[in-house]
């Protein structure tokens, strides 16, 4: 079954905000996924879940502030929250042959420091 970009964007938030059974995000995933953001970039579903299983997501939560699909990508435009962190983001998520081809992260890292 081939899912809907905002589907397989929603599904990909709540696995990786649960902050667990990060191995669920795999199948969304093609190989040579690109993942690019203000503080990491990665080229390969691997080099991505690695740096997840390295460190966690832990303690973060969001609220979604609007969501827009076309044919082949869904943007997801949310409020993060972290203790002593608040922020809106921004994902720009990328669908090919049915899987995330690439994320796009864009936030405030002002915020972080």
């Amino acid at each position: 079954m081939t899912m809907k970009p905002l589907d397989a964007a929603l599904r990909y938030m709540g696995i990786f905000f649960s902050g667990s059974d990060l191995e669920a995000l795999r199948p969304l995933f093609a190989d040579d996924l690109i993942f690019e953001g203000p503080f990491y970039t990665f080229d390969s579903a691997e080099a991505y879940l690695d740096s997840l299983r390295d460190d966690p997501p832990e303690g973060m939560t969001y609220d979604i502030l609007a969501s827009f699909e076309s044919a082949s990508s869904a943007c997801l435009i949310y409020q993060f929250s972290k203790p002593g962190v608040q922020t809106p983001m921004a994902q720009l998520f990328e669908m090919e042959g049915g899987v995330i081809r690439k994320i796009t992260l864009i936030f405030d890292t002002g915020v972080f420091s």
